[in-house]
């Protein structure tokens, strides 16, 4: 089990938690109320800073109801959180583009991480040709 060292921002903000048995992704909370026009970008506080451990990073995304209730787009569709954004005031925070007038209360769930071992490095090999069967092109299963 890793040990995870967290600085909240704010007393008032809900603690993470990890749920046992239920998913392995974590809920994370706005840190403050914050209203968007449609059209409007934004980086929403997420009220902590996390020590990574070495050779481990974060993946943040939106939570499935994200664009549903509030009407918000993680504008990098995928955020990386690397172990050396690790500082005393380095908050994570979640870049949205509102899609509509909405209002993101203090302590709405409106993403989730997980942290993920660093991909080994590698090596590419260039060849002429690959050993497996074409499955027909992008998108495909092979299948006309």
């Amino acid at each position: 089990m890793e040990t995870i060292r967290i600085k909240y921002f704010s007393d008032d903000v809900k603690k993470l938690c990890y749920i046992d048995g239920k998913s392995d992704w974590i809920d994370l909370r706005a840190s403050e109320r914050r209203e968007l026009k449609a059209g409007e970008f934004a980086l929403i506080p997420l009220g902590v800073a996390m020590q990574l451990p070495k050779g481990y990073e974060g993946h943040l995304v939106p939570r499935s109801s994200a664009f549903k209730q509030y009407g918000i787009l993680q504008t990098n569709s995928l955020g990386i959180i690397d172990n050396s954004y690790c500082g005393d005031e380095d908050m994570w925070r979640m870049p949205v583009y509102a899609t509509r007038d909405t209002v993101i209360e203090k302590n709405d769930r409106i993403c989730q991480f997980r942290i993920v071992k660093n991909q080994p490095q590698i090596v590419f090999e260039e060849c002429k040709e690959l050993e497996k069967e074409s499955r027909g092109g992008f998108g495909s299963t092979g299948r006309q």
